[in-house]
């Protein structure tokens, strides 16, 4: 009886793990209540003048408790209140469903923040609850208004009233990308802390020019490709569209092949993600650097020579669960 071949061991891939948050005891961070209400909370005179000069009125100035930023509690003339120009499109379903809300406790409860810039009030997180109030007929709306300008820019930290999807963050940092082009200087890597992921402006640019574009499908290799550039602002911007034009192109180059199987009677709402699977050749690629460019191009290729005869629906059904039945003709 031959000898068993020793079993290969699988090869282990190191990976990089954040450190831990330390845990912060008990009251040992911050300003006290008392603190919070001090005098030392120095009122920022134009801001107010401002608000004043604008129709509204300041109930309070106080230092947040965190890190003891200046705060102007105000309640605004509702007309001159906006979201800020990079937010993902409103949801009607969600501001009936707000409205209908305050209007049962007949109170509004949850200010937004806002930022005054020229007259007019940006609001990086309360979109949702301003059009409520309007729907309701309000005149006025309760906000922290804040001195600082750049919190309009920090959109998917603030925006916690209804969760993001990958579709909704991407197109928010993408505009938030084209806002601070020509407005601000600087490099796209120097502005990683308001963009958070490099994938979200690539695939914000691919959504923008195709609204049904199924980013899910190819952000894992995205995110493994893409990295923030030592560009530019103007010229990194210029570099996303480059990149969304070839996700495209590979997106194209995909359909084709989900069509095919669909011919051969091949039905599952996973298709895409099987093809892309197929042909995401960084599945056996666990460590070293990886490009962009190269990666798609080379997936496009492999879409492009995909052979349909090799694909069975015991493949697709190990990958996705039982395949739907076929229509009957």
């Amino acid at each position: 009886m031959a000898a068993k071949s020793p079993r290969k061991k699988a090869a282990t891939r190191t990976t990089t793990r954040r450190p831990r948050r330390k845990k912060a005891e008990p009251a040992s961070k911050g300003l006290s209540a008392a603190e919070v209400a001090s005098e030392a909370a120095t009122p920022p005179v134009e801001l107010v003048q401002g608000i004043q000069e604008d129709g509204g009125q300041v109930l309070s100035v106080y230092r947040d408790p965190l890190g003891a930023h200046t705060v102007v509690f105000a309640a605004l003339p509702i007309d001159k209140v906006e979201p800020t120009p990079y937010q993902r499109d409103l949801s009607e379903p969600h501001v009936k469903r707000l409205a209908a809300a305050m209007e049962r406790l007949d109170r509004f409860l949850d200010p937004v923040i806002a930022i005054r810039k020229e007259g007019r009030y940006w609001t990086p997180n309360g979109n949702h609850r301003l059009h409520a109030s309007k729907l309701l007929g309000g005149k006025s709306i309760m906000a922290l208004v804040l001195p600082e300008e750049d919190v309009a820019y920090q959109i998917l930290a603030l925006n916690t009233e209804k969760a993001h999807n990958l579709k909704e963050r991407s197109l928010e940092v993408i505009r938030m990308h084209r806002g601070l082009t020509g407005a601000r200087a600087g490099r796209e890597s120097e502005f990683a802390h308001l963009f958070e992921e490099p994938a979200f402006l690539t695939l914000g640019a691919a959504y923008e020019k195709r609204p049904r574009f199924s980013g899910g499908a190819y952000n894992p290799f995205i995110k493994r490709a893409e990295s923030f550039l030592d560009l530019p602002l103007a010229e990194a911007l210029q570099v996303r569209e480059a990149r969304a034009d070839k996700l495209l192109e590979l997106d194209d180059a995909v359909a084709t092949v989900v069509d095919g199987l669909k011919a051969r009677g091949l039905q599952s709402p996973y298709l895409k993600n099987f093809v892309v699977a197929r042909i995401n050749f960084l599945r056996f690629k666990k460590e070293g650097p990886v490009e962009f460019d190269p990666t798609v191009a080379r997936m496009i290729s492999s879409a492009r020579k995909f052979n349909l005869d090799k694909v069975n629906r015991e493949d697709i059904g190990r990958m996705s669960g039982p395949l739907l039945a076929e229509d009957p003709e």
